[in-house]
């Protein structure tokens, strides 16, 4: 099989992609422009969409919790990127450095997406500012040692555990 084969199979053949290119065809289709307006409904499916509340309107007065999620998000891909091309050391306790920043970048990233969701939650301010302090002592801790190798505030990490743990819960009540 050569490669201009496989790419067609992989692009439009196969069964998963062929479905996805009727199902295109059928929507385009029935696209109908409202008069000079620029929007264009396909569906049922996606009028719904369109009606849909964006995020920061939804966010209200609590709209903080978004940016800060922004921030937090770019920070994460920054710090990964990073860490991506630092050469980790292996700890005193012969522990290697590079999962310990494995560890923070992954719960600084879920924590980040849940920040994005803060908004909606009964108590935005409590839920939000438990996950912030949460992420910020547990992935925080986390980063300081994996980068310097120094364990002084290993202490803290259970405490932001802690809170990411509350903060979760907090999203029951």
């Amino acid at each position: 099989m050569t490669v201009g084969e496989t790419c067609n199979y992989l692009l439009f053949t196969n069964p998963v992609s062929s479905g996805v290119w009727n199902i295109l065809g059928s929507v385009s289709k029935n696209l109908k422009p409202k008069g000079n307006s620029h929007t264009v409904i396909a569906s049922p499916a996606t009028a719904k969409l369109a009606e849909m509340t964006p995020l920061w309107k939804l966010a209200g007065n609590n709209f903080n919790f978004v940016r800060i999620a922004a921030l937090s998000g770019a920070s994460a891909v920054f710090l990964g990127a990073w860490g991506a091309h630092h050469t980790f050391k292996i700890d005193k306790q012969n522990r290697d450095l590079k999962q310990v920043f494995e560890t923070a970048n992954r719960y600084h990233f879920f924590h980040t997406l849940a920040l994005l969701a803060m908004p909606l939650a009964h108590r935005p301010v409590v839920s939000g500012s438990m996950m912030l302090a949460g992420m910020t002592l547990f992935s925080g801790t986390l980063y300081y040692r994996a980068f310097t190798g120094d364990d002084k505030f290993n202490r803290l990490a259970p405490a932001g555990g802690i809170l990411l743990m509350l903060a979760w819960l907090s999203l029951v009540i």
